[in-house]
């Protein structure tokens, strides 16, 4: 299950992993974050001890969102070694968010 970050934890948990990390960054009232929401979770299953997979209220860390331009959510990015890897947009299936790993 993917963790919820605050403001505070995100350049600890985040930009100083080890690992990739791939946020979420989500709302409580978007209905295409609530649809991606189990899927999330599944790939935090699935990439556990490879990966951490993390969330983001964009609500909550008005901050982070402005940090790394979310305009829309669901917004997927994932992050190594303290940048950006890999982003996308949008609602998508289990395959396209695993693939932004590769």
């Amino acid at each position: 299950m993917a963790q919820v970050l605050s403001s505070a934890e995100f350049d600890s948990k985040v930009l100083q992993a080890s690992e990739p990390v791939l946020v979420d960054f989500y709302a409580d009232w978007c209905g295409p974050c609530k649809m991606m929401s189990p899927t999330i979770d599944e790939v935090a299953n699935e990439m556990s001890g490879k990966a951490s997979v993390y969330k983001v209220n964009v609500d909550e860390c008005p901050d982070i969102a402005q940090r790394y331009g979310v305009m829309s959510i669901p917004t997927l990015i994932v992050f190594q070694g303290g940048e950006i890897k890999n982003q996308t947009l949008g609602a998508q299936p289990k395959a396209s968010v695993l693939a932004l790993f590769d």
